[in-house]
C-alpha cells in the first residue's frame, strides 16, 4: 500500500472563452453577495458623491465664471460631468481594496485551487464593481436632478454619456486591480488607489475651464482620460462648459474616450492578470 506524499494539482478549467465568461460570473455573483450582507459598503459608497454634488454645487456656484455668467445654475449643469466621472473612477480604491484584502485572508490561493480561468476571478470582481458603480450613478443623477441639473440632447445621448462613464470605470477598475495585488494589505491598496487619481481628476476640466490655466497645465488637462470622458458627457448631455480646443481629445471626445478607456483596459486587464499569477504561484 502506498502512502500519497504529493497533493494532486487542481484540474485545468475548460471550455474557452464561454467558459472564462461563466467563471467570472460565478465570481462577480459571489462578490455582489458579499455586497448585499455589508449593506454600509454600498451606503458609505453612496455618501460621498452626494457631499460632492451638493457642496461643490452650493460652495463654488456662482464663483466660477461658466460660458460668461457666474449663474450657480450653469455652474451646477457644468460640474455633473465632471462629478460623475470622478465617482466612477473612485471606485477604483474600492477595488484594489477587495482585491487586497483576498490576498490578505488567502481566498486568491483557495481560487487558484479551483479548476477555473485564471482571468476569471480578477474579472468577476472588477464586473461586481461595475454593478455596484451603476447603482451609486443612478442614485447621483437622482441627486443631480435635484439640484437642477438638466439634461438637453434626450434619451439616446445621455445614455451614451453614462455608458461612457460605465466603461471609464470599468477601465480604473483594473488599475485599482493591479495596485490590490502588488500591495501588502487592503489600507495600502486604498491609499495607493487615491493617491494617483486626485491629480487625474483634478488636473483636468471637470471642475473649472482648462481655458484658464497655464499653457503646459492645460495640455496635460486636455490630454487626460478623464478630461475627455466629462468633455465627452458634457456634449452629450448638452450641458455647458465644451470649450473649443485645438486638442483632439477636446475636438472628438466621444472617441477619444472610448479609445483610452479600452486601451487602459487592456493594458490593465493583461497586467493585472500577469501579476495575479506570479503573485499566487
Amino acid at each position: 500500500m502506498s502512502t500519497l506524499t504529493d497533493a494532486a494539482p487542481a484540474p485545468r478549467a475548460g471550455g474557452g472563452i464561454g467558459g472564462s465568461v461563466r467563471d467570472s460570473l460565478v465570481v462577480a455573483k459571489r462578490n455582489l453577495i458579499r455586497m448585499t450582507r455589508i449593506p454600509e459598503m454600498v451606503i458609505f459608497g453612496l455618501i460621498q458623491p452626494i457631499m460632492f454634488v451638493v457642496l461643490f454645487s452650493y460652495v463654488f456656484g456662482g464663483s466660477v465664471n461658466i460660458g460668461g455668467t457666474t449663474d450657480a445654475g450653469a455652474y451646477r449643469e457644468f460640474l455633473m460631468a465632471g462629478i460623475f466621472a470622478q465617482t466612477v473612477t473612485f471606485a477604483t480604491a474600492g477595488a484594489g481594496a477587495g482585491i487586497a484584502d483576498d490576498m490578505h485572508k488567502g481566498l486568491i490561493d483557495r481560487f487558484r485551487s479551483l479548476p477555473m480561468a485564471r482571468g476569471a476571478v480578477l474579472t468577476g470582481r472588477t464586473l461586481a464593481d461595475l454593478v455596484q458603480t451603476t447603482l451609486t450613478v443612478v442614485v447621483l443623477a437622482i441627486v443631480a436632478l435635484l439640484v437642477g441639473w438638466r439634461i438637453h440632447n434626450g434619451l439616446p445621448k445621455m445614455l451614451g454619456a453614462f455608458a461612457l462613464l460605465l466603461l471609464l470605470g470599468y477601465a480604473f477598475s483594473w488599475i485599482g486591480a493591479l495596485i490590490g495585488l502588488t500591495v501588502r494589505t487592503p489600507e495600502a491598496a486604498t491609499s495607493g488607489g487615491l493617491i494617483w487619481l486626485f491629480p487625474v481628476t483634478f488636473i483636468s476640466n471637470a471642475f473649472v475651464n482648462t481655458s484658464g490655466m497655464t499653457p503646459w497645465l492645460r495640455h496635460i488637462a486636455e490630454w487626460n482620460p478623464f478630461s475627455a470622458t466629462v468633455q465627452a458627457c458634457r456634449k452629450l448631455f448638452g450641458n455647458p462648459g465644451v470649450v473649443d480646443s485645438g486638442a483632439w481629445p477636446m475636438q472628438h471626445p466621444v472617441w477619444a474616450s472610448l479609445a483610452w478607456s479600452l486601451l487602459i483596459i487592456v493594458v490593465f486587464r493583461t497586467l493585472a492578470v500577469r501579476k495575479y499569477r506570479s503573485a499566487t504561484a
